[in-house]
């Protein structure tokens, strides 16, 4: 409520990158999604341009991490740009699977930490707000100079996990990195747990794994971490998981990339299960394998109470 008493209304913008979800959480909050025009010019600008009177709205733009990222990041920018010029009231960029969420460190001479300067270049455009889901790491809460908020894709994936048959399985970390997020599943489900002493390669996405903490043997192994890129880290964790005599494995991601094939070898190798969400667009009837995950209520219900100035750890138990 602004101080002339007046409700801002909610307006739900949607980039390109992913219009169904963008479209689900409208609807679930009850809205229909503002209209808006992105396209490129043939010299390969950028054009996006707001159709509604969003005036003293609370705007929340709807864009996530899909290729060609670029062109959807700089989507991103201009949207919000056309929003402040369209005196909103305030402006969410909501980035489920954010941009460049894995250059988060300076690990090499002479390299940009890009997901700082894509936070530095949100607060320029004059974002509000930032929602995202799952980060990579923790430090990148660090990088917001905008209020921010995380989301956790926990509250889509323990009550999926929670219908199996969990006897004799053990949650399995693909490095150390990730123990934080397979310890929380862990202790979420009453399992032990295990861990995999890992190094990545260079700029390759190669990995080697040189040692697993935890016992394996004679074991259903369930492997989480917050996102399957090319799909090497799991195919790995596989095969030494099988030396070490596990009876099978289950990749559990929050962010289902899947480039270069991944879920083709996946399958391939005879991995049981890869369970994702829809923080990216995915064909769920692609692979027989292959579990998608709604996270729309855990959207809608963060967009509603950052709306109504309501806790949002209280969500996930915080």
């Amino acid at each position: 409520m602004n101080r002339f008493g007046v409700d801002f209304p909610i307006a739900i913008l949607s980039g390109s990158s992913h219009p169904v979800l963008a479209g689900k959480i409208a609807d679930k909050l009850g809205r229909k999604l503002t209209s808006v025009d992105c396209f490129k010019f043939r010299n390969d600008n950028t054009f996006c341009k707001i159709n509604e009177c969003i005036r003293n709205h609370d705007v929340y733009i709807i864009q996530t991490s899909t290729i060609p990222v670029n062109d959807t990041l700089m989507e991103t920018f201009l949207l919000i740009d056309a929003a402040k010029y369209a005196s909103a009231g305030r402006i969410t960029a909501v980035l489920p699977y954010f941009p460049y969420v894995r250059s988060d460190k300076k690990d090499q001479p002479r390299i940009s930490v890009a997901a700082r300067l894509v936070a530095d270049l949100l607060s320029t455009a004059g974002v509000s707000r930032v929602i995202t889901m799952d980060l990579h790491s923790d430090q990148i809460t660090g990088f917001f100079r905008s209020l921010y908020d995380q989301f956790y894709a926990s509250a889509a994936i323990l009550p999926y996990l929670r219908k199996r048959d969990l006897a004799n399985h053990v949650v399995v970390s693909p490095d150390i990195g990730g123990m934080k997020r397979a310890k929380y599943v862990a202790v979420q489900l009453g399992l032990p747990l295990a861990v995999f002493n890992k190094q990545r390669m260079g700029n390759n996405d190669q990995v080697e794994v040189a040692e697993v903490i935890g016992d394996v043997d004679g074991k259903h192994c369930l492997l989480v971490d917050d996102e399957i890129s090319t799909g090497g880290s799991v195919l790995r964790a596989y095969e030494n998981l099988v030396k070490m005599g596990a009876l099978s494995m289950a990749a559990i991601c929050v962010h289902g990339v899947f480039v270069d094939g991944a879920l083709d070898r996946l399958e391939e190798a005879g991995i049981d299960e890869v369970v994702c969400t829809d923080t990216l667009p995915q064909d769920g009837d692609a692979h027989r394998f292959l579990t998608v995950l709604d996270i729309t209520d855990i959207l809608a219900e963060g967009i509603l109470r950052t709306h109504e100035g309501r806790s949002i750890g209280a969500m996930f138990g915080q």
